[in-house]
């Protein structure tokens, strides 16, 4: 994992973004509006009120890496439209998705599916055929879904042009390029203009070069791992489109500029672009009108004598109460879950300090909770690969303006007392098991890494058959309690038996390899199941000898 360490201001990764060097002692201001102008009159904005596009390429899975040395896992897309009606604020994508020819990388190939997403104003939702789907919840650290879609408009190219020319902050510096550049983008020997604005709390930054067509957009928003994460959309191979310039290749990046690699979005290779194309504005639903943002709540299920399941939503955390301490299995979502638990935890187990908090896996959505817990200096159990990642990405002390945290508010007591972070790590590689263990003396609560067992058995249908590098799962044995992450889900009942996946013949050949005595399942996501009901959906789908 190569990461870039330097702490620098967002003009500074911004630069970094674009693969150049920037000579800041002859940058110098520039009047903004005359910029825009410039740019307005070479993009054709004055002809665009709607515009459609199409295109295929490649979109990804944010923040679900196999292992911290890997993009974002890519997946085909195909039949791409997009229609924008810019003085509506209104847009709509359709397109199709599917695994395509590219890695699985840990997970179950994706299936085909028809996407439609849709933007009206201070509304956004899907589309499942003819049913509208209202996003009640929020995306990633809080952020509204309209707010997300709202940006996606003003990172397009004439998007950024009408935003920033209705915009009253609007600021502007010229920066001589002394560097190559890559993605295409033009080659050193000239000059950029940087247009700076906000819209509302969001800070958006664009690059016009010298032929003053719109390069490089991007934005910020927050992100329970990364904080102000970085949105990015890379603009070259412009072409004229009936007096409208618009790229032919757009080339998307979301993530931390720190990583290297690990921020590729998509790349849309555009096929043709069409003008103030009619729109009918689909009117907003009365079921998206409607909606309200999902709860957080915690709903408990006691499953032993001191071992309680935290569910009551997409994802479950599980309590083990110790003699003089607890532990908390997972720490997924962001702050507001992690807080929500806490809470929970506090009122089963009065009075015992959390000392412990177990990472299964570095996935943003099951690591974005680990700050709160890290700010009342609870010690994390994580793999060993993931402790200077987090070090350096997760808990590094840089500003939170977004969406501000525990950690990022308040000088936390660990921070004086207990340096570096407390941070305890499993060892083991994707052949080698490691174990760490939580116990008290009497209880005691085992954490194990997930082998990949291609290659002990030698069979490659088990490869990444651990859906992450890291996989740990955790293992109560007095209790015979098996606690895991993305492997296994035990179905609803009265279900139909789900087909035997990569994950679960991983999860049994890991059992048996380490002669784990289990009677429960407890999954991160889903409900708890018995061993006998995981033994029958396996079956004979596993090698035994």
């Amino acid at each position: 994992m190569a990461l870039r360490l330097r702490v620098a201001g967002r003009l500074g990764i911004l630069a970094a973004l674009l693969g150049l060097v920037v000579g800041t002692a002859s940058a110098q201001s520039v009047d903004a509006r005359k910029a825009l102008e410039a740019s307005s009159k070479a993009m054709g904005l004055d002809k665009v009120k709607t515009i459609q596009i199409t295109a295929s390429g490649w979109s990804s899975m944010i923040g679900q890496t196999y292992g911290l040395a890997e993009d974002w896992p890519h997946y085909e897309v195909a039949d791409y439209t997009r229609v924008i009606d810019y003085d509506a604020k209104w847009s709509r994508e359709d397109y199709t998705r599917r695994q395509g020819k590219y890695p699985t990388l840990g997970r179950v190939p994706m299936p085909e599916q028809h996407v439609t997403s849709i933007l009206s104003g201070n509304y956004a939702w899907d589309m499942q055929g003819d049913k509208p789907v209202p996003l009640t919840r929020l995306y990633l650290d809080g952020v509204p879904y309209s707010d997300l879609r709202q940006l996606e408009i003003v990172l397009t190219p004439h998007g950024f042009l009408k935003a920033a020319l209705a915009a009253s902050d609007a600021k502007a510096i010229s920066l001589p390029v002394v560097g190559a550049s890559d993605f295409g983008l033009s080659q050193f020997g000239r000059k950029v203009t940087v247009v700076s604005f906000t819209m509302g709390k969001y800070k958006v930054n664009g690059t016009i070069n010298d032929q003053n067509l719109v390069e490089l957009v991007d934005t910020w928003f927050p992100n329970p791992v990364y904080g102000d994460m970085d949105y990015e959309m890379r603009y070259t191979k412009y072409k004229d489109f009936g007096g409208v310039m618009f790229p032919q290749l757009l080339h998307v990046h979301q993530g931390d500029p720190r990583l290297n690699p690990a921020h590729n979005y998509y790349e849309y290779n555009v096929k043709d672009v069409k003008v103030n194309v009619p729109v009918t504005a689909m009117p907003v639903p009365d079921v998206v009108r409607t909606a309200k943002p999902d709860e957080v709540k915690v709903e408990s299920q006691k499953l032993a004598d001191g071992v309680w399941l935290l569910g009551g939503g997409l994802y479950n955390s599980v309590l083990v109460e110790f003699s003089d301490f607890v532990a908390v299995v997972e720490a997924p979502q962001n702050e507001a879950r992690s807080l929500a638990v806490i809470a929970e935890v506090n009122k089963l187990v009065p009075n015992k300090m959390i000392r412990y908090v177990i990472n299964t896996h570095h996935h943003m959505d099951h690591a974005g909770g680990l700050r709160t817990y890290l700010s009342q200096g609870t010690t994390i159990v994580t793999h060993e690969t993931n402790k200077q990642y987090y070090l350096d990405i997760m808990f590094y002390p840089a500003p939170r303006e977004l969406a501000p945290d525990r950690l990022a508010m308040f000088s936390p007591m660990y921070m004086i007392s207990r340096r570096p972070a407390p941070i305890d790590t499993v060892g083991g590689d994707t052949r080698g098991e490691g174990k760490y263990t939580v116990t008290d003396g009497s209880h005691m609560m085992e954490i194990m890494h997930v082998q990949d067992m291609g290659y002990e058995l030698g069979d490659p249908s088990y490869n990444q058959g651990n859906h992450s590098a890291d996989m740990l799962m955790a293992y109560l044995p007095k209790e015979k309690i098996l606690v895991n992450a993305d492997l296994y889900s035990p179905p609803d009942p009265g279900a139909d038996p789900p087909a035997v996946t990569p994950g679960m013949r991983t999860l049994y050949q890991n059992m048996r390899k380490l002669k784990l005595d289990v009677a429960q399942h407890v999954p991160i996501h889903g409900h708890v199941g018995t061993n006998d009901e995981f033994l029958k959906i396996v079956g004979k789908a596993v090698k035994t000898n």
